[in-house]
């Protein structure tokens, strides 16, 4: 443990830089007890608040750099992928989405403070073309704010931070594998949350053969797309598809339909979105509710029809 301070204390600022560079590139590697530590040892450390805090936010905007060329090259697909890494399933593409187009670049500012939020978000800046000046104008202000305050925290609770790192360091070998064994059990907590968030949203799904059967059929259930208005205009949506999200389903599918087969997508791994909504549903007294395995992205991959978006923009100003 006191080769691991002295290490912290000479290379802290490329110490910062690794972490933070991989935590924001996707890696589950919490980079808030860096921060907080090397804040802690500001007055031993080879460095200085300045430097520790440009060395963070430098390493954080390549990392969201990296993400927004991505979500400018391969387009919302990226944000599909960048919630099947995450460790914070909660927050997903719709969740992402409904931020952004509500607030904008602006929320890059807070991105980081909210789980599983920021590199979503950094990718979907890039795939609806917030001009790249805008997005690094707001990128590194939130940066700076979610560095800033860690770094504070570790300067202000200093005295502690050093408490408990002389406690470490008199632990020798034990204090390191306590510290091994708190990021492990880290790691294994979010896991853990995000498996057991899946099995909660666990139903049956309908296949994309068998939906399109149905449809041929002529006994079409009713579809329901739970994707961000966004999403539906961006990549159209299933033909006849109804829009509908959390606050909009009691107004737009009344349980005088609960008889009807009810089939949902959206376009989050796992149909997380459609899940939750599929659950709702069931609760309302729907019986026969189905999330679409794959979503919208495995109904356009099998080439079947898709309303383009500009009937959906259409049809959205016919309502308005």
């Amino acid at each position: 443990m006191h080769h691991l301070i002295a290490l912290i204390t000479h290379y802290g600022l490329a110490f910062v830089f690794v972490n933070v560079l991989a935590a924001q590139a996707g890696i589950p590697l919490p980079a808030l007890p860096t921060l907080v530590l090397t804040g802690a040892l500001l007055g031993v450390g080879h460095y200085s608040a300045a430097s520790l805090l440009g060395v963070a936010v430098a390493a954080s905007m390549i990392a969201d750099s990296g993400w927004y060329l991505a979500g400018t090259r391969i387009g919302r697909p990226v944000l599909r992928v960048m919630c099947r890494i995450s460790l914070s399933p909660d927050t997903c593409v719709r969740q992402t989405e409904t931020i952004y187009s509500r607030f904008g670049a602006p929320s890059l500012m807070l991105a980081k403070f909210i789980p599983g939020f920021g590199a979503v978000a950094t990718a979907l800046a890039g795939a609806v073309r917030t001009p790249y000046p805008t997005f690094l104008a707001f990128d590194a202000i939130g940066a700076a704010l979610w560095a800033g305050v860690a770094i504070g925290v570790g300067s202000l609770f200093s005295n502690a931070v050093e408490g408990l790192l002389n406690t470490l360091a008199h632990l020798g070998e034990i204090g390191v594998g306590l510290v091994v064994l708190a990021l492990a059990i880290f790691v294994a907590s979010k896991w853990w949350d995000r498996r057991r968030f899946y099995n909660e949203l666990r139903m049956a799904r309908i296949t994309v053969p068998e939906l399109a059967e149905l449809l041929s059929s002529g006994t079409a259930p009713m579809i329901l797309d739970v994707r961000t208005l966004e999403s539906q205009l961006a990549d159209g949506r299933i033909p006849g598809a109804i829009a509908v999200d959390e606050k909009t389903i009691e107004v737009r599918i009344p349980e005088t339909d609960s008889d009807r087969e009810v089939i949902l997508y959206c376009a989050c791994p796992n149909e997380v979105s459609a899940a939750r909504i599929a659950k709702l549903l069931k609760a309302r007294g729907f019986k026969r509710v189905r999330p679409l395995a794959g979503g919208i992205d495995a109904w356009m991959q099998a080439g079947h029809a898709i309303e383009s978006g500009a009937r959906v923009e259409a049809k959205v100003a016919l309502v308005g």
